[in-house]
């Protein structure tokens, strides 16, 4: 078994765990309004983790904020309020369903089309709401293309969206912060860590995670070449997809809304297991779990520019 937490690597943690703290002072320091944004997924885990390390033991600077799909695993939700009752935080929901009930999200069928686009009109709402000005989020370059040419301090206009071609220059250590009132930053502390990096930092901090990221079994059938759950949001639509139907083994390497998340086939229940699969893939995460990045190779940056995290 590979020795994942040698010398050199807890090294390389060390640095990556003291630029994350850096970044998330200057935020507290420089913003007025930050907010956390938590999903209890593993990589909002670790910078909420992170954040802890940073002001503990004070309360954070910024409340925590999860944009609420209503169509979130279930076991992630209640580890979410979990985590939020375990340190005493304060946590706010912004609801897409309110927003579909408001009007500002519209969708053909609101009971089963993925709500995960949508989750950007209701934090554009929750931001203007609480008068945000900035968002910590945790994103990072190794995940996708979009992301990878993302600046760390990431600013967005009065309406919410992101400009590639009109970002900050980042020199060093130096961040630009910036911003008029109306508009924000979504910031990401950990933009420079890599999959890997984010299981070796769970493993050495022992940070709690939701149990769908470990092997257990599911029901599950094959759409467009990725495994997904059989639940009521998300049933076989077509013959071949009933007659995929069965139960396995999986793990989820990413969590978001039910509708557009898959698991990978997995035995491994356990992180150092999950270190030993990490290692040897050459896929990665959002590759090989979301449906909706399946639309177009630029599927994510049109959602940015539309005010996506």
């Amino acid at each position: 078994m590979t020795d994942f937490n040698n010398q050199f690597n807890s090294a390389h943690l060390d640095w990556l765990e003291s630029e994350s703290i850096h970044i998330l002072r200057e935020l507290a320091a420089e913003c007025e309004k930050p907010a956390l944004l938590f999903s209890g997924g593993k990589d909002s885990l670790v910078v909420l983790h992170l954040a802890l390390k940073a002001f503990r033991p004070n309360k954070l600077p910024f409340p925590l904020v999860h944009i609420d799909t209503g169509h979130n695993f279930p076991e992630v939700i209640e580890f979410r309020d979990y985590i939020v009752d375990k340190i005493g935080e304060k946590l706010i929901v912004g609801s897409v369903e309110e927003s579909i009930r408001k009007g500002t999200v519209r969708l053909r069928n609101p009971d089963t089309d993925s709500r995960n686009a949508a989750q950007a009109v209701t934090l554009i709402e929750t931001i203007a709401e609480h008068g945000f000005d900035a968002c910590i989020g945790g994103a990072r370059r190794d995940e996708e293309k979009a992301r990878a040419k993302e600046r760390i301090f990431s600013f967005r206009d009065d309406f919410g969206q992101w400009d590639p071609k009109a970002q900050r220059p980042e020199l060093w250590s130096l961040y630009n912060t910036r911003v008029h009132k109306g508009e924000n930053m979504r910031v990401f502390p950990i933009s420079n860590w890599t999959e890997m990096d984010i299981w070796q930092y769970i493993s050495r901090e022992q940070i709690e995670l939701p149990s769908i990221y470990f092997a257990h079994d599911r029901q599950v059938f094959e759409r467009n070449g990725l495994i997904v759950s059989n639940m009521p949001i998300t049933p076989p639509q077509t013959d071949a997809e009933r007659e995929s139907l069965k139960t396995q083994r999986v793990r989820f390497r990413t969590v978001g809304d039910m509708t557009c998340t898959s698991p990978v086939a997995s035995a491994a229940d356990d992180v150092n297991k999950i270190l030993e699969e990490t290692a040897e893939t050459t896929i990665t995460e959002r590759g090989a779990t979301r449906l909706d990045d399946q639309t177009s190779e630029a599927s994510m940056e049109k959602r940015k520019k539309e005010g996506y995290f």
